[in-house]
């Protein structure tokens, strides 16, 4: 699987809300997320957990840029995110925790996530998922929906929730 995506850093979610509820985005609901990194050889490696939907183990590979960027991504759901959880952390240890609130738009093939990270602050992740289309299709896709939003080059942060976390807790 692959998408599009980009991350920015947000003064104001309301404001993004009503922009995305204004040029025809659908809310589709709040989600809290806890997402734990393991250690990974290659790419990205997260458990993500949610109240009552089951656990996904998403490994992904993704550049770390200031610009819309292609993210290659396998999904495992599980009903054990205890047991798969503590099988991984016995195996490679845990890298790092995030926990997020998440409010879900979808415009097209995008999905709007606007984000409340612990410990990080407020954040707007576009993620245009290709299905069919070119990455230059979605990145057309991703550029339209950003402009609606107001986001601007210089919000757009290149590192991962994860990298900011461990850079701020480092002395």
């Amino acid at each position: 699987m692959r998408n599009i995506e980009y991350k920015a850093r947000c003064a104001d979610l309301a404001l993004v809300e009503q922009r995305a509820r204004d040029y025809g985005a659908r809310r589709a609901g709040v989600l809290h997320q806890r997402d734990t990194y393991f250690p990974a050889p290659q790419g990205r490696l997260k458990l993500r957990e949610q109240p009552e939907r089951p656990a996904e183990l998403i490994a992904y590979e993704r550049a770390d840029a200031a610009r819309a960027r292609p993210s290659d991504y396998l999904i495992f759901r599980t009903d054990d995110a205890d047991g798969l959880r503590s099988a991984l952390t016995a195996a490679l240890g845990v890298r790092l925790v995030v926990e997020k609130e998440r409010t879900l738009y979808l415009w097209r093939n995008t999905r709007i996530h606007l984000d409340r990270v612990r410990g990080l602050g407020d954040f707007v992740e576009l993620e245009t998922v290709l299905s069919g289309q070119s990455d230059e299709e979605g990145q057309a896709e991703l550029e339209e929906i950003a402009a609606a939003l107001g986001i601007e080059p210089q919000d757009i942060e290149p590192r991962g929730y994860v990298d900011l976390l461990v850079e701020s807790s480092s002395p």
